[in-house]
């Protein structure tokens, strides 16, 4: 009798736990403090349910349950529905940063961190880059991307100043990159 009831406990306490997370949205998503990232149409496209794709983090929505993420209206796919970021802008990052060894990379976060790299041409030298995308929209102001350079002197690498035209060049180029994928994306 006691293994019984604790098999049913075990079974019920998911079952509730489902059932009360698709009671309501009582928790208000965090508020970005203004001026955060220098963009406060980044904080509203975060604080928006319309911009974050509607029934994203509710159990329930108007349709019914919800079972995935990005699905429209029309149950067609929104653009980048399935990254936490823009799917073009995110492509156009790993593209532009392929010469270098990936270390990590986050989807859903938006974050692409490369291992060293050093030129073949250029000994005592070597570079490294993260690049944070942070929107769902594609646009100039929702990338980022850090360049970080090291010289040798003797057995050790120390820091060196990397230049701004060199990232500026870096995000431009992934702009590029995820505006083709989109016009070749809609071409198809």
């Amino acid at each position: 009798m006691r293994a019984r009831l604790a098999m049913l406990v075990v079974l019920a306490a998911p079952l509730l736990a489902v059932g009360l997370a698709g009671c309501g949205d009582s928790v208000a998503p965090p508020k970005l403090p203004a001026g955060a990232g220098g963009n406060d149409q980044l904080n509203s496209e975060y604080n928006n349910d319309q911009a974050r794709g509607g029934a994203q983090g509710r159990l329930f929505s108007e349709q019914g349950l919800v079972l995935g993420v990005g699905k429209g209206a029309g149950g067609g796919r929104e653009e980048g529905a399935a990254l936490g970021v823009n799917a073009y802008l995110w492509r156009g990052a790993l593209d532009t940063l392929s010469f270098m060894p990936l270390a990590s990379a986050d989807p859903f976060g938006g974050v692409i961190i490369t291992d060293w790299y050093q030129p073949p041409a250029a000994t005592g030298e070597r570079f490294k880059a993260t690049a944070y995308i942070l929107g769902r929209q594609l646009r100039a102001d929702a990338v980022r991307v850090s360049i970080f350079r090291q010289v040798q002197q003797g057995a050790a690498w120390v820091d060196a100043p990397v230049s701004a035209e060199t990232v500026g060049e870096i995000e431009n180029k992934v702009l590029a990159r995820a505006r083709e994928l989109r016009a070749q994306s809609a071409a198809s």
